[in-house]
């Protein structure tokens, strides 16, 4: 797997992959990743839609609620 990977990160592409990630619900390894990739997607609760907002908000495209009735908000999907 590390082979495949050229030795780096699957996520940052910079760093020796050396963490094996899995998947806590199932135990399927995902790949390897660098001690901090691996640490970063944990912190986030190895949530997509966390990442993604995450990433949403480092492109600027910061979280904003609409305003649906007073005191109602619908989250952005």
């Amino acid at each position: 797997m590390i082979a495949a990977q050229r030795g780096l990160c699957v996520i940052c592409l910079s760093a020796p992959a050396i963490h094996v990630d899995h998947c806590h619900e199932t135990g399927k390894v995902r790949g390897v990743l660098c001690f901090n990739c691996n640490s970063a997607i944990g912190k986030l609760g190895d949530d997509p839609d966390t990442v993604r907002r995450a990433a949403a908000y480092l492109e600027g495209s910061s979280w904003k609620p609409t305003l649906v009735a007073p005191g109602v908000y619908q989250l952005p999907s």
